[in-house]
Parts: structure tokens; C-alpha cells; sequence
């Protein structure tokens, strides 16, 4: 009786991952595994990746930069915010997430309009008297956009870590002798881990899919995989190899995502993502 409720509780979870998860990779698979002309079986899409992997290799280059950058300025917030009062928690957890809120296109228009040439940023260099500077259309304004956009994921799992530590532990450190620095580097960022861990995921996976972010806030020379996808399906008229592309860097955020959790331990359970 009691097997048959939690089939009958999951089953509405099972009909959602098939309809939107399985059935989409399937068309994802197919579409990558056939011959745009006449669909049949064919293997030239996936011969045609090794060309891109420059591509995926900046891609992941950018995200991993942008999620190590995250978590240096994430960590002492997530800190801060765990070590204050609970009412103070909810209202500085409030102000995290409340760029969320906001959509992701808005937000990205927000930073052209600070780091274009003729925009707020040069405008006041000008004002008074400094030359202007290219800060748009370069690597360091990609990277500054998917800082900026993808923080919070950041923030959010390395707070509700950071925040479940036993004091008792950092006491009882204290009573051995160590001091702030040992104390930290000696129980505090150590099980923190599966925060850093899910973290990093949580910023890794969106940041080297994204495409918007590069085409606003980049140049030619910052095409990332998601732009090339992007141009596949909309302008190269070639589906099938915007699949196969999509495909090899689904398994690539599975590998790396892998990587990432192994580092968590087996009780990491805040870090466990996929």
C-alpha cells in the first residue's frame, strides 16, 4: 500500500521529466544523428564539431573564470549574511535575490548602456577630463556581465552551508588554540565545500550556455558556444548541426558538473546538482 501511494505522489514528476526532458533530448539526439537533406542516420554532424572546439574551450575558459570571480566576492557575502541576525538574514537574503527578480535581457541592456562608448561610465571620464575607455566589446565586459547575472547562485548555496555550521565546532576550535585564520582555514572552508561546490555548478552550467550575454557585451572574438548554436538554428539554416553542437556540450556540463561534485565528499549533499 504504502509502495503503491509513492508511485501514484511521483507520477506526476515522472510524466513532467518525460514530457519536457526526455522526449526534448530524444528530438536533440535525432536531429544531431540525421542528414538535414533526407534524414537519414549519418555521423557528419558530429565529424563537424572538431572545428568548434576552440570555441568550447573559451567557453569554458569564460564560465570558469567568471564562476572562480563569483566565488571570491560570493563567499565573504554568503559569510557576512550567515553571521548576522536572523531578521537581518532574511532582509540582506532579500536583497540577493531581488536582481532575480528583473528580467536577465534588462539587466544585460542595463551594463551596455554603462560601458558603451558613448554611455554613463566615459560620459563622466569625459566629464571631467580623463580620456575614454573601451570597456565594451571585449572579454573583460563578458565576463563582468556573467558575474554580475549569475552572483546570486552563488551567494544563495554558499549562505544556507555556511549558515548550518555548529558554532560549537569553531568554539571548540577556539579552545585548542587556534586563531581566526586557522580557525577558517581549518573548519569553516572545509565544510563549506559542497557550498563552493554547488556554487560554482550552479554558475558554471548557465554561464557556458549563454549567448546573450556575449552578443551584447562582446566582440568578434569573444564567440562563445552558445552564439554558434544560436546562428545555427536561426541564420545557418542547419539544425542538425546546432543538435549535434548542443549535444556535445550537454555531456561536456555533465562531465564537468561530475568533476565538480566528486570534490563535495559523499555527505556534500548541498553540492549534489546532477
Amino acid at each position: 500500500m504504502k509502495r503503491n501511494k509513492s508511485v501514484l505522489l511521483s507520477t506526476p514528476y515522472i510524466l513532467w521529466m518525460v514530457a519536457f526532458t526526455l522526449i526534448p533530448l530524444g528530438v536533440v539526439c535525432y536531429y544531431a544523428l540525421t542528414d538535414p537533406a533526407n534524414g537519414s542516420f549519418t555521423w557528419n554532424n558530429l565529424r563537424q564539431l572538431g572545428m568548434y572546439l576552440p570555441v568550447f574551450g573559451q567557453s569554458i575558459l569564460y564560465s570558469l573564470v567568471s564562476a572562480f570571480i563569483c566565488l571570491l566576492l560570493g563567499y565573504p557575502v554568503a559569510y557576512y549574511i550567515a553571521h548576522r541576525t536572523p531578521v537581518m538574514q532574511k532582509i540582506l537574503y532579500m536583497l540577493v535575490m531581488l536582481p532575480m527578480c528583473m528580467s536577465f535581457l534588462l539587466r544585460t541592456l542595463a551594463w551596455v548602456g554603462l560601458l558603451q562608448d558613448t554611455g554613463i561610465i566615459n560620459n563622466l571620464l569625459a566629464a571631467i577630463g580623463l580620456p575614454r575607455l573601451k570597456l565594451i566589446r571585449t572579454p573583460a565586459a563578458v565576463v563582468l556581465g556573467m558575474v554580475y547575472n549569475y552572483l546570486p547562485y552563488m551567494i544563495l548555496p554558499l549562505y544556507s552551508v555556511i549558515v548550518k555550521i555548529d558554532h560549537r565546532l569553531i568554539e571548540a576550535a577556539e579552545d585548542l588554540g587556534c586563531n581566526g585564520v586557522q580557525v577558517f582555514g581549518r573548519v569553516i572552508l572545509p565544510l563549506s565545500v559542497p557550498g563552493i561546490v554547488s556554487g560554482m555548478t550552479m554558475v558554471f552550467v548557465p554561464a557556458v550556455s549563454t549567448f546573450y550575454i556575449s552578443q551584447k557585451l562582446g566582440g568578434t572574438e569573444t564567440v562563445l558556444i552558445g552564439d554558434v548554436i544560436e546562428r545555427q538554428f536561426k541564420q545557418g539554416n542547419n539544425p542538425n548541426l546546432g543538435a549535434a553542437l548542443s549535444l556535445l556540450l550537454m555531456v561536456l556540463v555533465f562531465v564537468c558538473t561530475g568533476i565538480l561534485n566528486r570534490f563535495a565528499g559523499d555527505d556534500g549533499e548541498e553540492a549534489v546538482i546532477v
